[in-house]
């Protein structure tokens, strides 16, 4: 497979590899889709703890709360 990548995660791929931590721009990649697949898997289960949250309704707006908790 092969794909094509924007300036800046090519810069961002040798900036990882630089760090020692990865041997491959490969590993790099892998790494990313782990967490991009773990990332996915958080969120279908904070959908299902609180749907419409990831929707941006959350209880404070719904009971009409702002940010800093103070009621509308």
């Amino acid at each position: 497979m092969n794909v094509s990548l924007t300036p800046d995660l090519e810069n961002l791929i040798r900036d990882k590899l630089d760090t020692g931590l990865y041997a491959s721009a490969s590993e790099v990649v892998r790494e990313a889709l782990r967490l991009m697949f773990q990332h996915d898997e958080n969120m279908k289960y904070k959908e299902r703890l609180n749907p419409g949250a990831t929707n941006g309704l959350s209880f404070a707006d719904a009971v009409g709360h702002d940010s800093q908790g103070d009621q509308s």
